[in-house]
């Protein structure tokens, strides 16, 4: 599947309200992406970055335009269709990593499997399993509040790749976390993310981890402005972030 088309969007636009009150937070967005890539989606807050990414994790439904995600488009399917594709297609991982407090660090990474009626025990084990990649096994029955900021997004990542998503979606994956505690997360989702059948789109202001991406999607009030794609051109942009001191 490596090199197949994973999202094709053209023209897309989303609009919040209507007459004088409406926002246009999308203005006509054009991006396709294949399988195997990771994407960088980079520019001011308030640009239309996570109104982008949620259409790509067929959370928010665009105003207009054309989509494909994986091949189909979610906009065309029922609601509860659209939840099924969300519950096996789509991994999310949040800013502020959006653990359950009250239960233990398996159990979290467990939840997507549990959601669609997995067996219990079965769900546990792979959950258990998946910690191990992550380097968790020995905190997985401990609370997440036990836990460091590092160690949490290590959990959330997990929780995001249990069901095998083909779209993965991250919204500032490093921003609560210190240089070096980022620069490991990072590491994790490329290791875990990059697979022939599977995207990754991550929204970020941190230019830290711009190396990590292949592509860098720049967005201004509502628009792609240009990609980034050569090597050339993520080395520049790497060695401007090493001058101003925010890359040990």
């Amino acid at each position: 599947m490596s090199g197949e088309q994973a999202i094709f969007c053209e023209g897309i636009a989303k609009t919040y309200g209507e007459g004088e009150a409406a926002v246009k937070a999308l203005r006509g967005i054009d991006f396709t992406a294949n399988f195997g890539e990771i994407v960088a989606l980079v520019g001011p807050s308030g640009c239309g970055k996570t109104t982008l990414i949620s259409i790509f994790a067929a959370i928010l439904s665009r105003s207009s335009g054309a989509l494909q995600l994986a091949g189909v488009d979610p906009d065309a399917m029922t609601n509860q269709d659209r939840t099924i594709f969300r519950r096996e297609k789509v991994g999310f991982i949040f800013q502020q990593f959006n653990l359950v407090p009250q239960i233990s660090v398996v159990e979290n990474v467990a939840i997507p499997l549990f959601l669609r009626g997995e067996n219990r025990s079965e769900a546990l084990d792979r959950a258990e399993k998946l910690l191990t990649e992550v380097g968790l096994h020995n905190r997985a029955h401990s609370r997440p509040s036990k836990l460091s900021g590092g160690q949490q997004q290590r959990v959330a990542i997990a929780r995001s790749l249990i069901h095998e998503p083909s779209i993965l979606v991250c919204d500032e994956p490093t921003s609560a976390l210190d240089g070096a505690t980022g620069q490991r997360v990072m590491e994790l989702i490329r290791e875990q993310g990059r697979r022939p059948d599977r995207i990754v789109v991550l929204v970020t202001h941190d230019e830290r981890i711009y190396h990590f991406a292949d592509r860098i999607a720049h967005m201004d009030d509502g628009l792609i402005t240009r990609i980034v794609t050569s090597d050339v051109e993520l080395a520049a942009l790497q060695a401007v972030a090493f001058e101003k001191g925010k890359i040990k």
